[in-house]
């Protein structure tokens, strides 16, 4: 069987959905398969269980699979810090800061890093499904394009490119996709597929058979724009989120891992630095991928001091950056800006230390304790995370065993679990607190699977 590679006309395309959708059609068909992307940039990530960093968009097509996420499923991921600078994470491994000259330094180290790990998945299972980054076409970057041009000439699969019809130009986008690909690469392409249609299929007829005449490539299928909450990847995706729930979510300008709260979007709605409280009966603080810099903006903001004067009579709750920023103190041995120590909102009992750089990444399990409003519900009960984060916070008051600080009144908590709010029974105690039944969705890699299944001519790549 052939090696699969979804690529797509531009980021946000459907590629992750797809790769997901197929990851799920093959597992039911009797294959083994893994998902894999040589190199992702997403400011939301995913603890496996031996403690490595990945994309939390390869975690769900592990998921989907019906295995668990590893690292060589994403072997290079860049966490975006802002001022043209990400964390790069090697084989799940924090390797460091670099901006875009140096990691153009790293390319020809790091593609040994990437042809290893694919051809390990490819030795362990019967289908690799590939997912490509951003454009397939970026035709300035040939030369050090991982996670597109690379890995598709060292796997040598068959490619799917999806373009997005509700951006407009899907054909040109499509055609000019395709016409700008290496010659090596563009005879690869099996397929197109148009990704979010709205209205009628029947009107695309006519320019999906010239786009076949043009190119010689079938569309393999059309497919409508599925309302369904994928994990979203970087801060682009927080305007598809909500604006009218009652749980407010702390825009940080450099937020990070805010698919924490995928499971409760339908309750959230984002929060700019100058916005007020107006009817949130819960806030958030999130995670951030520069807790002095966010902490300092958030403190300077009409948001930040509303934050502070509202915080006993609403639960105010933080998640990582956001359980350090919530304390009285951050002292920066000079991993991040130098030395320095820096006042907290001062709503939790809790010092924070930065003194390495080194992480920890762990997968946890913590019994809830103390009187922290809307968990005192579960008192008792056990609930499941990951932590991703530098720094060691000492706390009084702890929430989960070891874990966590709560204030005396139980209004303000804060955790470095990510994946809290993934716990059916931390979501409803939050929806018991706000007076609602928080609706689960159903298996839905099932749903996405069984659209795809059913609108793409899959035979015509899958050969079978």
């Amino acid at each position: 069987m052939p090696s699969l590679m979804v690529g797509g006309t531009t980021s946000s395309a459907g590629k992750s959905l797809i790769v997901a959708a197929l990851c799920r059609i093959l597992a039911r068909r009797g294959y083994d398969v893994a998902p894999f992307k040589a190199q992702n940039m997403s400011l939301n990530s995913y603890v496996t269980k031996n403690g490595k960093e990945i994309a939390i968009a390869q975690a769900y097509q592990a998921f989907a699979a019906g295995i668990e996420p590893d690292e060589r499923m994403n072997p290079i991921l860049l966490k975006p810090k802002g001022d043209f600078t990400s964390q790069l994470v090697v084989m799940g491994e924090a390797a460091g800061d670099v901006d875009s000259r140096n990691y153009y330094e790293e390319v020809e180290r790091l593609k040994k890093v990437v042809e290893e790990a694919y051809t390990s998945l490819a030795e362990e299972y019967d289908v690799v499904v590939i997912e490509g980054a951003g454009g397939m076409a970026e035709i300035n970057l040939y030369e050090r394009d991982l996670a597109n041009i690379h890995i598709a000439r060292f796997a040598r699969p068959d490619i799917i490119i999806v373009g997005d019809i509700d951006r407009g130009g899907v054909f040109a986008s499509l055609f000019g996709t395709y016409s700008l690909l290496p010659e090596d690469i563009r005879r690869m392409v099996k397929g197109f597929v148009i990704n979010r249609l709205r209205g009628r299929e029947d009107i695309l007829q006519s320019g999906i058979t010239q786009l076949e005449r043009l190119t010689g490539i079938p569309v393999l299928g059309v497919l409508p724009f599925l309302d369904y909450n994928f994990p979203s990847e970087d801060s682009l995706n927080i305007d598809e989120w909500g604006k009218e729930g009652p749980v407010g979510i702390v825009r940080l300008p450099r937020v990070s891992n805010f698919t924490d709260f995928e499971f409760i979007r339908g309750y959230t709605r984002f929060l700019d630095l100058n916005s007020g409280l107006d009817r949130c009966e819960v806030v958030i603080i999130p995670g951030t991928k520069d807790t002095i810099a966010d902490l300092m903006e958030l403190k300077r903001s009409r948001l930040g001091k509303e934050i502070v004067r509202k915080a006993g009579e609403i639960p105010v709750i933080g998640i990582c950056g956001g359980y350090q920023i919530m304390g009285k103190e951050l002292i920066d041995y000079g991993v991040e800006h130098g030395k320095v120590r820096v006042k907290g909102l001062g709503l939790l009992d809790a010092v924070t230390r930065f003194e390495n750089y080194r992480k920890r990444t762990v997968q946890v399990v913590k019994r809830v304790r103390g009187n922290a409003v809307i968990l005192d519900k579960i008192a008792g009960q056990e609930v499941w995370g990951y932590e991703i984060h530098k720094g060691v916070t000492e706390a009084s008051r702890p929430l989960f065993e070891d874990e966590g600080c709560v204030s005396e009144d139980g209004m303000c908590w804060g955790t470095y679990l990510h994946g809290l709010f993934w716990n059916a029974n931390v979501v409803d105690a939050l929806g018991k607190f706000l007076g609602v039944k928080i609706k689960r969705e159903g298996d839905w890699a099932e749903v996405i699977a069984g659209e795809v299944d059913r609108r793409l001519k899959l035979e015509a790549v899958l050969g079978f």
